[in-house]
């Protein structure tokens, strides 16, 4: 099963010669399921505060076309995210496109309040998480960017015979946390671990650090992007994921149980 995984550029336009050579990388690659970074599309809006109605729904609107050049791919399935409404914010959705079909999967749960990352003002944490789902015949489980930093979602994933966790990311340049967050989800599931992030400086000044990335079952770590290697290719073979569930410390049981 080949997995694609990405670094893509801030403020990300679905249209224009960007685009344009984003698909034709995409296109040689012949992939099985793509993993973009988190809000794939628009400026980082989570980069200033407070929140703002109108600023929110521009962005609903360009993830909306975004999606819709993302069908038109022809890959059987995309994992992305997207902004919805909530109540009085936003929530962040982690979606699959498959078929041309947008079905919802996860909602970003540990949202931070920081410079560069005012997600909370935003934001908020509700519907449904970290439940594994059936994508072109793997199952898969979703962490949205900072739900990762969180590792226990990672171990009861590999407990429902999670085979690939999918993290999209919008990250800074700081990425030595990133990988080990990352290389410990795939240790203690038994999962590949599959992580796209986006590059560049939002106008607001925030740096994203790009290096998408991806590890084995066991915690092998086995590439990651850069600016020559915007997209790599992972072959996920469930096999070595259910083989990987029987060894240490993935066997161990909870307390308790």
């Amino acid at each position: 099963m080949r997995v694609g995984f990405v670094e893509w550029p801030e403020g990300l336009e679905p249209y224009g010669s960007e685009w344009v050579k984003i698909t034709s990388r995409l296109a040689d690659a012949q992939l099985d399921i793509l993993i973009t970074n988190e809000l794939p599309f628009d400026p980082w809006i989570a980069d200033r505060k407070p929140f703002d109605r109108q600023t929110a729904q521009a962005s609903i609107d360009v993830h909306a076309v975004g999606l819709d050049a993302l069908a038109e791919l022809n890959i059987p399935s995309i994992v992305s995210s997207r902004p919805v409404w909530s109540a009085d914010r936003l929530i962040n959705q982690a979606i699959v496109l498959e078929g041309g079909q947008i079905r919802a999967i996860h909602t970003k749960q540990y949202i931070p309040e920081e410079p560069g990352w005012y997600e909370a003002s935003w934001f908020e944490p509700t519907g449904d998480c970290f439940n594994p789902t059936d994508i072109s015949g793997l199952r898969m489980g979703v962490m949205l960017c900072t739900d990762a930093m969180f590792n226990e979602h990672a171990r009861h994933y590999g407990r429902q015979g999670t085979v690939l966790i999918a993290i999209p990311r919008a990250a800074g340049t700081s990425t030595d946390n990133w990988l080990t967050a990352g290389r410990m989800a795939a240790l203690v599931s038994g999962s590949y671990v599959v992580s796209s992030n986006r590059y560049g400086r939002s106008k607001g000044g925030t740096v994203f650090g790009g290096t998408g990335f991806a590890f084995g079952p066991g915690g092998i770590s086995l590439s990651t992007t850069d600016s020559t290697n915007p997209l790599l290719v992972v072959d996920v073979k469930p096999e070595l994921a259910a083989r990987q569930r029987s060894e240490y410390p993935c066997y161990v049981s909870e307390r308790g149980t």
